[in-house]
């Protein structure tokens, strides 16, 4: 896995956005942007490479499923890792991320070992 790579994250909490980029510098990943919206989050990632997405399920006007499904759907961007972030927990969503098309989840609250934890899941051990 490259270090290097550009990560999008998508919160529109700006405390949430500071946590993830605090917890991705803690594991070793400093090429980090930030998005607010599911929108400004697909404009950014039609103008650059991204290698992963992570991304809060609950915002407004454009939920983090429809960002997943949004890229999903771009034969460009369909192939970028998407971690969902959550506070839910329940089975139903977790199969609904995973049916759209997730990498993989977490359910805040949560730490540099958990996120480290489904980095690898993705992208194997580094």
């Amino acid at each position: 896995m490259d270090r290097n790579m550009a990560i999008l994250i998508v919160d529109d909490y700006k405390t949430m956005l500071r946590i993830i980029r605090n917890l991705l510098k803690q594991i070793g990943f400093d090429n980090v942007d930030e998005a607010t919206d599911g929108s400004t989050a697909l404009q950014q990632l039609r103008e650059k490479n991204y290698g992963l997405v992570i991304s809060d399920w609950n915002m407004e006007p454009m939920t983090g499923l429809q960002l997943l499904k949004e890229i999903r759907s771009d034969p460009k961007l369909k192939h970028i890792p998407f971690i969902m972030v959550t506070s839910e927990s329940r089975t139903k969503n977790v199969i609904v991320a995973r049916d759209a098309g997730v990498s993989n989840y977490i359910v805040k609250p949560f730490n540099a070992d958990t996120l480290k934890q489904k980095l690898q899941a993705i992208f194997g051990s580094f």
